[in-house]
């Protein structure tokens, strides 16, 4: 029996890091699309030359000013918003617990909003992200809470949250100077076009951070996937690691939307593209980082490629994917 099992976990972890191997692969190529192809073409002689800080001004311009940060943005944006969905997916039960879905993304881009419009329009719009969506992590929590607190409940009290934070977004917008309202309307679409070195920085520390904090709660995370009442059997402290982790997974959100503007789906799909693809009977974390790294990098070469010269922007992109994801869900839910 015990060999038997040793055999199913095996195939299982086979399984798994081939998958992640694959993904990782998808990845590379989209990188190197993204980095040889466009409006302007480079050699992969004259594409290493220039990361090794040889080439001439006009290619190191685009591949490593331009192209690279996209590139790199694109998949530390991904993996985060990969990370975050899978932490809410998990503690909801519920493959459409997602930031997106229940306004934490929506709040984000409320509180940069207000930094952008109405406080320093010249000033980085992180702090204003992190702290709206913290705010509106609070918020959802209350109405949930005072609603009696169920999964179902804390969902639906996060889609009328980020319907109401729509409308909040939209009017900030009209209250805006004209030049701050028409960048700022660009940056809700979702977009990676105007992502620096400084904006990967940034990412990297804060993701990094970020990702430290749910290795430190791993052993819980994965109890909390048996059942409260298994992981309250194993000594957890099922409150207040639901509430970090929470926190957690909102400031990840925070952070991309900081950077590219709300992207949505990314959150939503990832999870649950990672479990199907690698076979896992819960959500795997690094798997779940690893395809929402994968599906917006991927998504955002061909919203580069698809129209050039006119570029689409990667959010409404993924809004029309992810919207017919969405209803292959709940169509399959109704089976």
């Amino acid at each position: 029996m015990s060999s038997t099992a040793h055999r199913v976990r095996s195939r299982r972890r086979t399984r798994h890091g081939v998958a992640v191997a694959i993904t990782v692969a998808v990845a590379l190529v989209a990188a190197v699309v993204g980095v040889l192809t466009g409006s302007f073409q480079a050699s992969p002689t004259e594409v290493a030359s220039a990361l090794q800080g040889d080439g001439d001004a006009r290619t190191t311009l685009v591949v490593v000013g331009m192209r690279m940060p996209r590139i790199a943005a694109a998949l530390l944006i991904g993996a985060a918003l990969g990370l975050a969905g899978a932490v809410f997916q998990t503690l909801a039960r519920n493959p459409l617990a997602s930031p997106d879905i229940v306004g934490f993304s929506a709040g984000s881009a409320t509180g940069a909003l207000i930094g952008l419009t109405l406080i320093a329009p010249t000033a980085s719009p992180a702090p204003g992200a992190w702290i709206g969506g913290l705010v509106t992590v609070a918020v959802v929590m209350l109405i949930a809470r005072k609603a009696g607190v169920s999964k179902e409940r804390t969902i639906l009290a996060g889609i009328a949250v980020a319907i109401l934070l729509a409308a909040v977004n939209d009017y900030l917008l009209t209250r805006a100077p004209l030049e701050i309202a028409r960048n700022a309307s660009q940056w809700l679409y979702g977009s990676l076009a105007a992502t620096s070195g400084a904006d990967v920085r940034t990412l990297a520390v804060s993701v990094g951070v970020l990702a430290v904090g749910i290795i430190a709660v791993h052993r819980d995370f994965r109890a909390i996937e048996l059942g409260d009442d298994t992981a309250r059997a194993l000594g957890v402290r099922l409150g207040r690691v639901r509430l970090f982790l929470i926190v957690v997974a909102a400031l990840l959100t925070g952070t991309a939307t900081a950077v590219a503007g709300p992207i949505g789906f990314v959150a939503l799909a990832a999870p649950q593209l990672a479990r199907r693809v690698t076979g896992a009977s819960g959500i795997p974390l690094v798997a779940s980082a690893v395809t929402g790294a994968t599906v917006l990098l991927v998504a955002d070469v061909i919203a580069q490629r698809a129209l050039a010269p006119l570029q689409i922007p990667v959010g409404l992109l993924t809004g029309v994917v992810g919207g017919a994801y969405l209803f292959w869900v709940v169509a399959r839910g109704r089976r």
